[in-house]
């Protein structure tokens, strides 16, 4: 899949592919929830009858999230379903073979829909564009599908919008999967997402912690992404096509001032050094909030009480 990091990219792009005409899709996408699944899906069917390329459009980061740094309160960001290299790892997965993020920037914030479309879209050889049925762009989301659609029309562009896509007469949308989430419903999360809930990434060193309590821990580094999780879970863990039980804390270890977030995964059944290999963690149970604990040896002890929950779990 081909990447276009920002505006500035846009000329680098065409030279590299100068005959290249695009169906295109624009949004955050975050999740790749089935509702976005079913967009883009319905643009593999025109791209196979026409013989586009697919090209998704995405902003980094979140416009509410941007928002929130902005005014300096991190507290109100809203939680990332996916961090933005997850996404893009997904979009090839799915078949996408562009992808463009836009700096969400205060550039970006005040360019008004009529600039957008003029700096954004025209530059590239779209033939047509599916949007979801609540799509906004613009400074103040003043443009619309109508603003957009009128747009198509005089420059000879297709403009096309998705239906509500629904689960049990339920739209399935982002934010109702961070509400499943953060109340720990997980099978109502899958539901939405087509996939469980999972975080992937490389097993960095720690501070050996756990080895020390006799408790060894995979720990991930989390982005800097609010995510809607937090706290202690029975997960499951895929290793190099491998399944393992396991009890994770998704958090900041307060019980030796840890400042940094960071995941930490206790592998049942498990003693292969994986440094530097990349795990995949699917969270299953919420067992506990993450707390501050008087003394080590109270926090080993929770430890493995979360562990002889975790093997109860799997047995």
């Amino acid at each position: 899949m081909y990447l276009i990091r920002g505006l500035q990219n846009i000329d680098l792009y065409k030279e590299r592919n100068p005959e290249t005409k695009l169906i295109a899709t624009i949004g955050n996408f975050d999740g790749l929830h089935l509702g976005h699944q079913h967009i883009i899906e319905t643009m593999q069917k025109d791209a196979l009858e026409n013989g586009w390329k697919k090209l998704i459009i995405f902003t980094e980061p979140h416009a509410k999230e941007f928002f929130a740094e902005s005014l300096g309160t991190d507290e109100t960001k809203p939680p990332r379903i996916l961090p933005w290299s997850e996404k893009v790892k997904r979009f090839k997965e799915l078949g996408v073979e562009f992808a463009f993020f836009l700096n969400f920037n205060n550039q970006l914030r005040t360019m008004t829909p009529e600039t957008f479309l003029t700096e954004v879209l025209s530059k590239l050889k779209i033939h047509k564009i599916i949007i979801g049925d609540d799509f906004r762009f613009g400074a103040n989301r003043e443009g619309d599908f109508t603003f957009l659609k009128e747009w198509g029309n005089k420059n000879n562009i297709e403009v096309e919008k998705t239906g509500t896509f629904t689960i049990a007469n339920q739209r399935v949308s982002s934010t109702r999967i961070r509400e499943f989430l953060l109340a720990n419903r997980f099978t109502e999360a899958e539901e939405l997402l087509g996939r469980p809930y999972t975080f992937s990434g490389k097993v960095v060193f720690g501070k050996q912690l756990g080895s020390q309590l006799g408790v060894p821990t995979a720990n991930m580094w989390l982005p800097k992404n609010k995510l809607p999780i937090a706290g202690v879970y029975i997960v499951k863990v895929f290793f190099e096509g491998q399944e393992y039980g396991g009890i994770a804390n998704m958090g900041t270890r307060p019980t030796v001032d840890g400042q940094t977030p960071v995941l930490e995964v206790h592998i049942l059944n498990f003693n292969k050094l994986i440094y530097g290999k990349r795990i995949t963690v699917e969270f299953c149970e919420k067992v506990r909030d993450e707390k501050k604990f008087e003394d080590l040896d109270s926090l080993k002890d929770q430890i493995f009480k979360d562990i002889s929950t975790a093997k109860q779990y799997f047995s």
